[in-house]
């Protein structure tokens, strides 16, 4: 089994303190050096943009009860340059990269080959960044790139379109980095069909704009290309490819096949996926897996999940254990009310359900009855938690205790 671990920077109150944003980084720059000492293999650091705190003032705010900003990190790849910079080992990778917003794939793809070629001027560099890319989790941060209705056949068709929107950008983005010569003629055409719907009264609404808009309807409504270019190609273009990975963040059977034609692309994952919906996305990436790639291995798809371990000294192991879930408790209570205004005993106690909680040897037996042997796990340990030196511990904790007794 391997073992990733998951920065979110989040810059929210804890217990009443809110570390300033010096701090966070601090924190975050000391914790990642420690993982880099304990042998986690990537540390996978999340990236957001613009201030959720602003936001709340909004007309249509997006989490209004959060307090502090969702995420500090705005640009992954000048980050993945200071871990590189303070570390020996761990590799680096976005949880996840936007590729629709701050200037779309096009300008993603260049910074990424920019970094790549910088990072690979030492023959001898072996570590690569895992480049997870997605659509982003909030509306309010694409919107202010432009990515919007832009008619009313968009306006009805939107939450499906949304989609299609990032199958687009991500055409554009893996081809560019494969270092294909590209136009937008040369992108596949977006078009509408009753499959990407819901309902039937969901696609008479995008019927009947694509009426007023064209004057007719039939069983394909097509959609304007969303970014629009002439022939280009990204510089530099003799960047180490051999350094890059990249993963999608979608859970779409159909787009992670897609992907796969272009370049080798992994899969992100959560630890609340159903087991069976694991095991058919092994099968078929198995089968879909670009062959650049090598044989597909359930490593390749990382399955993030919180940890709340506690192995704090003077403490015996039922106390640890009765620690760990009043600490698991208080977090995701925190998280929920935050989400939604209002806690939700029974969101947080699936939540603990779904998480690593107790003592190291109820975490190692959790592991093992919940995970493959061959699972990768992307551990989130700072989850609520500003305490970098027990944030520390208890990856220190996981690396010497958990890990060996999984391992046994």
């Amino acid at each position: 089994m391997d073992y990733d671990i998951f920065f979110s920077i989040s810059q929210t109150p804890v217990d009443g303190h809110t570390p300033t944003e010096a701090q966070m980084f601090r924190n975050f720059f000391e914790q990642v050096e420690a993982a880099d000492r304990l042998g986690f293999g990537v540390a996978w650091i999340a990236e957001s943009h613009l201030s959720s705190e602003v936001q709340k003032g909004n007309k249509k705010p997006v989490i209004p009860h959060w307090k502090g900003e969702v995420g500090l990190n705005a640009d992954f790849l000048q980050l993945a340059q200071a871990v590189f910079a303070r570390t020996e080992r761990i590799e680096a990778g976005s949880a996840v990269m936007n590729i629709l917003c701050m200037g779309g794939p096009v300008a993603h793809a260049e910074r990424v080959g920019v970094f790549l070629n910088l990072h690979g001027l030492d023959p001898e560099e072996r570590r690569r960044i895992h480049v997870g890319f997605a659509s982003g989790r909030f509306q309010f941060m694409n919107e202010a790139s432009g990515i919007v209705p832009r008619d009313a056949v968009d306006e009805a068709a939107w939450p499906a379109l949304k989609g299609l929107i990032f199958r687009e950008a991500a055409e554009i983005f893996l081809r560019l980095l494969r270092g294909d010569t590209l136009s937008s003629d040369d992108v596949g055409a977006t078009a509408l069909t009753r499959a990407n719907f819901r309902s039937d009264a969901d696609w008479a609404a995008v019927q009947a704009a694509a009426v007023d808009r064209d004057g007719q309807a039939g069983d394909s409504v097509p959609v304007r290309r969303r970014w629009a270019f002439e022939s280009l190609k990204i510089v530099p273009q003799a960047f180490r490819r051999d350094l890059l990975q990249p993963i999608v963040g979608s859970y779409e059977p159909a787009l992670q096949d897609f992907v796969n034609t272009i370049l080798p692309v992994q899969v992100f994952n959560l630890s609340i996926t159903r087991p069976d919906v694991i095991d058919a996305t092994h099968a078929r990436m198995a089968r879909t897996y670009h062959p650049d790639g090598g044989a597909w291995t359930r490593g390749h798809m990382p399955r993030t999940v919180f940890v709340f371990l506690n192995h704090e000294e003077g403490l015996s192991p039922q106390e640890r254990s009765a620690a760990a879930q009043a600490e698991s408790q208080a977090a995701l209570g925190a998280y929920w009310t935050a989400l939604e205004g209002t806690l939700d005993p029974a969101k947080v106690a699936r939540a603990a359900d779904n998480a690593l909680v107790g003592n190291v040897d109820e975490v190692a037996a959790q592991v093992l009855e919940r995970f493959h042997p061959e699972d990768r796990l992307m551990l989130w340990f700072d989850f609520f938690n500003h305490d970098s030196a027990r944030v520390v511990r208890n990856m220190t904790a996981w690396m010497e205790h958990v890990a060996p007794a999984v391992a046994r």
